[in-house]
């Protein structure tokens, strides 16, 4: 691999339209027509792909010393929630390239360059280490392993691979803590060889594959410790967050987007439908009355749930410099608990359409597996919530997902 990186290059700008969020509901029409082909490639269409990029949106996380937006996690999760409720699949590829996206802050500027900077079309995606190792060798590491979950990965430039690092006497590094250390190689999409298994029932146009390395020289200026203030290169107050915050933030509000899709579906069916047997519309029914407001109430409330605990992060960090435990724990619990009720929200506007919602002609049947993937991802476990209950009683939680 050619890593050869011009010290004293200055990425130019790339002239991105202003205001994310509004770019997100200009385009939000194409990935819904978009979406039938979408799951049936099992990756996002290319027409999608290249307005995702005309519009900026890869690049709403990216600090803008890199050419990006550097919109915040508030902003973030408006446009996820925007494009997810047109496609759930081109948000979650999107909210898993922004979130690989804050390792800029953490590698060498002249590769956060050659990544990002220098490159409009510039995207990193990673997936879920499954095994893997990097041997360390004169000048960096000597990769193999193999990693799935690679969403969004089809689609990125460059792709990461979660290692533990072996040292020279095959030992693994460790922490003081005695925990295995992982680092991320970064790697040109052409140096990987994928495995097509992204079979699955729902957010099938993730392209989320299998891929592998066998034995590929890393430099180590092309890895990277995401999340440790000591390895922070760009010091700004966003990047006092973590991936794992940004992730969180971001699949919520998948949830979000996909339940709101499905709400307001229902009510435009509602208008029209009438019932098997029955004489008025769902619309002039006192039980949808309530149950449309009860629903609505539900999901407005999970997501500002969601966008209080951002906004509480914020200020915690403006005050201290670090996003304390309590923060994380909060955070954690609104965007867990928010993937839970956006789940509730989808499953009443699909029990109501009745059996207009069983059609593939209709969107409420792809949108249902859509949300019952998303909900079946780490930032939806069950365990999330017992963390923090052990913090709100005192014990010490664990921090693995915090």
């Amino acid at each position: 691999m050619d890593v050869a990186v011009d010290l004293n290059t200055s990425a130019e700008a790339f002239n991105l339209p202003p205001d994310p969020v509004v770019q997100a509901r200009d385009i939000a029409p194409l990935p819904r027509a978009e979406g039938p082909g979408i799951e049936a490639l099992r990756r996002l269409t290319d027409v999608v792909v290249d307005a995702l990029h005309a519009h900026g949106l890869y690049r709403t996380l990216l600090p803008r010393s890199l050419n990006g937006h550097g919109l915040g996690l508030e902003g973030f999760v408006k446009v996820m929630e925007i494009l997810a409720a047109a496609d759930a699949s081109t948000a979650w590829c999107v909210g898993q390239a922004s979130g690989c996206s804050m390792a800029a802050a953490y590698v060498e500027p002249a590769v956060a360059r050659k990544i990002w900077g220098d490159d409009p079309r510039g995207v990193l995606a990673w997936g879920f280490q499954m095994e893997a190792r990097a041997k360390v060798v004169p000048g960096g590491y000597r990769v193999t392993g193999k990693w799935g979950f690679g969403s969004g990965g089809h689609h990125a430039s460059w792709m990461g691979a979660h290692c533990h690092v072996e040292l020279p006497d095959g030992s693994l590094l460790r922490d003081p803590g005695g925990n295995p250390i992982e680092r991320t190689m970064l790697l040109r999409q052409d140096q990987l060889n994928w495995i097509s298994n992204w079979d699955v029932v729902g957010l099938r146009g993730t392209g989320s594959d299998s891929y592998t390395l066998d034995d590929v020289f890393v430099p180590e200026a092309y890895s990277v410790r995401r999340d440790i203030d000591a390895e922070r290169r760009i010091d700004q107050p966003f990047f006092r967050f973590t991936t794992t915050s940004a992730y969180a933030c971001g699949f919520a509000a998948v949830s979000i987007g996909i339940a709101r899709g499905m709400l307001d579906e229902l009510r435009s069916l509602a208008r029209t439908k009438k019932p098997s047997h029955a004489s008025r519309t769902l619309r002039d029914s006192p039980v949808m009355h309530h149950l449309v407001a009860e629903n609505e109430a539900k999901l407005r409330s999970a997501r500002a749930f969601v966008l209080e605990t951002i906004r509480d992060g914020e200020d915690c960090i403006r005050r201290t410099g670090a996003l304390d435990l309590e923060n994380r724990v909060m955070m954690r619990l609104a965007t867990t608990t928010t993937i839970r009720r956006a789940k509730e929200v989808a499953e009443f506007a699909y029990h109501e359409a009745g059996a207009t919602a069983i059609f593939t002609s209709n969107t409420f049947e792809r949108k249902m597996r859509d949300i019952h993937a998303s909900a079946q991802q780490v930032q939806a476990r069950t365990g999330h919530i017992e963390t923090c209950g052990q913090y709100f009683l005192g014990l010490d939680p664990a921090v693995r997902h915090v």
